[in-house]
């Protein structure tokens, strides 16, 4: 497994990728890729995403995580959804270029959203792939982030966590479940889904259900 830094340009600024190559392409075609993007709290460094974009590259897939602009700049709080939305369609581009076709978009909860919205509008991608999709914000299940979901009809894959304060289950089993294109993966856990002792599942379903995806 190879891993490299690239700089993504976005406007007139840049921020840093980690791109990794698999070796072992059990996922099948060695040219399909995966873009994870990170969540509203981390960056891409974060322990648990490079878990994932390690052990999804071991299965051979080429994944690239990113920053966005305001964690480039080592800012916490997250941009306007308009720069999320242009960091995370850079982010896509580049990968869509290095493998040669449309990409997976993956992503822990708000990186996954920005995902959502991209393919809700008609971009390109061979699937979508959400770690803790945030259905709402905290304590605050009257304001769903979900009216653009049925808009989707690339695959969606989605790990939940069964406590996760920012998905009330009973709200995902209305909203989120009976999307025709939805497959979903229960864990009991918060919105962590688990930390470490969860990478392995989240790994091993998402290169199986990633093989499996129709596509170039």
């Amino acid at each position: 497994m190879v891993l490299r830094n690239v700089k993504l340009r976005v406007g007139e600024r840049t921020v840093t990728g980690r791109l990794v190559r698999g070796g072992d392409r059990s996922v099948g075609d060695p040219n399909r890729g995966g873009l994870l993007a990170h969540g509203a709290g981390t960056d891409q460094d974060h322990p648990r995403l490079v878990e994932l974009r390690d052990g999804l590259g071991r299965a051979g897939l080429t994944v690239l995580t990113f920053n966005y602009l305001y964690t480039e700049a080592g800012r916490k709080s997250p941009d306007s959804q308009p720069l999320l939305l242009s960091a995370h369609r850079a982010a896509r581009d580049y990968l869509a270029s290095e493998v040669g076709g449309p990409v997976v978009l993956a992503g822990r909860s708000m990186g996954g959203r920005m995902g959502t919205y991209l393919v809700a509008a008609g971009e390109p991608a061979l699937g979508l792939v959400l770690y803790a999709y945030p259905l709402h914000p905290p304590g605050r299940p009257d304001r769903l982030r979900a009216d653009h979901l049925p808009a989707i009809k690339d695959p969606m894959l989605f790990f939940q966590g069964t406590r996760d304060p920012l998905s009330r289950m009973e709200l995902f089993e209305q909203h989120v479940r009976p999307l025709p294109t939805a497959t979903v993966e229960l864990l009991e856990a918060d919105h962590s889904l688990g930390g470490s002792r969860n990478a392995a599942f989240l790994i091993e379903h998402t290169a199986d259900w990633i093989r499996k995806l129709e596509g170039p």
